[in-house]
Formats: C-alpha cells, structure tokens, sequence
C-alpha cells in the first residue's frame, strides 16, 4: 500500500510539472479554439425577416459589473441599428456577433453622458468594420450636431493614426466619425410624433418623453411589415409615451424602483456620502417606477414588457421580483427584466415574440 502511495504521489508530480511545462502551448490551443469559433461570427445572418430588438447594455449611470449603459440594437430584415450609445455597448455588440461594420445609423434619445459615452467605439468599429467610406449616421433631436462634432474633435487624431497604419483600403479617411441628422421633436407635453427615418419598410418616429429639467429627450417607436417596438428613453410617466405605444408588441422601458433607490440613499447618508445621496434623491423625478410602466404598456396594449436601464443595480436574479415590485398586478401581459445579450425577435410572418441569448464575455 506504501509503494502505491508513492507511485500515486510521483505521478501527480508528474502531472503537475507536465502542465507546467506545457501551459503556454495549452493555452495557445484553447485561445485558438475560440477565436475560431468567435472571429468574424454574424449571429444576424439566420435570422428570420421581421423585426428583433438586442439588449447591448441594459446599465445606468451607477456601476453595474453585468451591464454595459444604454444600448438597444434594432434590426429590421438585414439593416441594423442601434439605440443609445453607452460605454461598453459597442464592445457588447461585437461580442454578441452582431457585425458593427454593418450598423447603419444610431438613434440618440437624449444627451445624457451614459447614453452616449460610447459613441466613439461605436462609430471606429463600424468605420473599420466596413472600410465605411461615409461617417455613421447619428439621428438625434435638436442639439446633436454639437455631440457629434465634439467626438469627431475628439477622435480626429486617432482617425489619422488609423488610416496610417492600416491604409485608406480598411480605414478611408472620408469614413470616419459620425454625421450628425438632426430633427425637431414634438413639444413637450404633447402626444404627436414625428418621422425621423423610412427606407426598405423600416418606418421610425419620434415622440417627446418627460426628462425634464433634461430636453430635448424622446422615445422611438420602430414598425416594420407588421411588427413593433417602442424604446422609450429615459422617461417619467409619460402621455406620449402611451400614446404611441398603441399596440406594440415589445415596449422596452427603463425602470427605477424607488423603494431599492431610497435605500442606497439611507446607506450613503449613514457613509457620509451627501452630494451621492442627493444624486440618488433626485434621479426618482425623472425615471419610472417598474409598477408605473407596468400600467402604461396594459394602458397601451403591449404584448410584451421589457426593462432597460435598471436602477438601482441588480446584480443576481433572485432580486429580480424586488426591482419589479407589484409591476405584475398592473400588467397581465409577459414582463421581463432586461439583460445584456437578450435578442427578441418578432417575425414579419406571424405574431410571436421568440427569445435568445448572445454572449456578452
């Protein structure tokens, strides 16, 4: 029994100064497998025509490890948006093998810095991504042109060290940045919308949210071949939201629960943290409570409820029912708590709503 003791202890040495030596070639081997199967993935091409809306980041401006901020690709057929810009969501959208080279126009809600702090990654991967010999459109209420000429400002001088290094071919010089389309939304406190993009049946209008002291500030609603959706932006109760919202068969709005945000705001008096606890007092007049939302889309007839932008963090699964509160007494349709990497797609041929993940790590 001794002697095979020693033999089992020598051959676990063994095993040991084995993986030892041969780490690196391991590691080589499994890094090669995934970029195999990861590099140049396009998880759009199987889609089926109709209208699918993606989840690139689900976050807010309070730090969130499983959540990159505000970001919602739409894809309607084969043409691909995106919905807000926030860090990390360009990166989520290459992770998810949704091609950014192929994205062809950025809708901007409002001018929060969390929902438009990525939009230089956003707008490099796709120049790169395509050898774009055009900038990106950036669709946006009054006040865009000035976004979008701060980051080009910003990113010039990288744009020239790109098309240095990699050549005009990959990175045309006439393709950077963005271009900024900018239009006039409704008044505030009305219930109208305003079309703002319509080509290959894709038809996307704009209304105005309550943001305030935040504006111009809007939600999108998104029709093609018969299926909708409607993102509402960073919003109070909302009219207008409602209202153009008739029907939809996914609302995807953002959400706060004031009772978790009130809590934050006690555990930071208690640290001596006042100007954050005052930032947290203040964030609960201009957001939605999920139960408040849950009324909106059953007054408006949604098929399908989905949050975005969730406040306070929730980082596991089993909060999910106290983010939500009493939201399913208002609402008698599905209601799902957004994560990165979720894709919803709602097919041109019937009424359904099919759900999937796409790898976001």
């Amino acid at each position: 029994m001794r002697t095979t003791g020693i033999l089992t202890t020598v051959a676990l040495v063994a095993m040991v100064v084995g993986a030892a030596l041969f780490r690196g070639e391991t590691g080589a081997a499994l890094l090669g497998l995934a970029f195999e199967a990861r590099a140049g993935v396009d998880n759009t091409r199987d889609l089926p025509d109709g209208l699918h809306v993606a989840l690139c980041g689900t976050g807010a401006p309070l730090p969130d490890p499983g959540r990159a901020g505000a970001c919602t690709v739409v894809i309607a057929g084969q043409h691909i948006f995106v919905v807000d810009s926030g860090e990390g969501g360009a990166k989520h959208i290459a992770l998810m093998g949704i091609p950014n080279g192929r994205i062809e126009g950025v809708f901007l809600t409002h001018f929060h810095s969390d929902h438009i702090d990525g939009l230089g990654p956003m707008m490099l991967l796709r120049w790169t991504g395509r050898g774009a010999t055009a900038p990106l459109p950036i669709y946006g209420p009054t006040g865009v042109e000035r976004i979008v000429a701060g980051f080009d400002a910003a990113y010039a001088t990288d744009s020239g060290y790109r098309t240095a290094h990699h050549g005009p071919k990959i990175a045309p010089p006439s393709g950077a940045g963005g271009k900024a389309v900018s239009f006039t939304p409704p008044v505030r406190g009305t219930l109208g919308a305003v079309e703002v993009y319509r080509a290959n049946g894709l038809r996307v209008t704009a209304f105005s949210v309550e943001h305030g002291p935040v504006q111009p500030a809007v939600g999108y609603r998104f029709d093609y071949k018969g299926r909708s959706a409607v993102i509402s932006g960073d919003t109070a109760a909302s009219a207008a939201l409602v209202a153009n919202s008739k029907g939809v068969d996914l609302l995807v709005h953002e959400g706060l629960q004031p009772a978790l945000v009130k809590r934050m705001t006690a555990a930071l008096v208690a640290r001596h943290q006042p100007g954050t606890a005052q930032i947290t007092r203040d964030i609960l007049t201009y957001h939605t409570a999920p139960e408040v939302a849950a009324q909106e889309a059953q007054a408006a007839g949604v098929k399908h409820l989905l949050f975005t932008h969730i406040l306070p963090p929730v980082p596991f699964r089993i909060a999910y029912p106290a983010f939500l509160g009493r939201a399913r007494q208002f609402y008698d349709g599905p209601i799902t708590v957004g994560e990165d990497g979720m894709i919803f797609s709602l097919p041109a041929a019937n009424p359904t709503i099919a759900f999937a993940r796409l790898p976001v790590d």
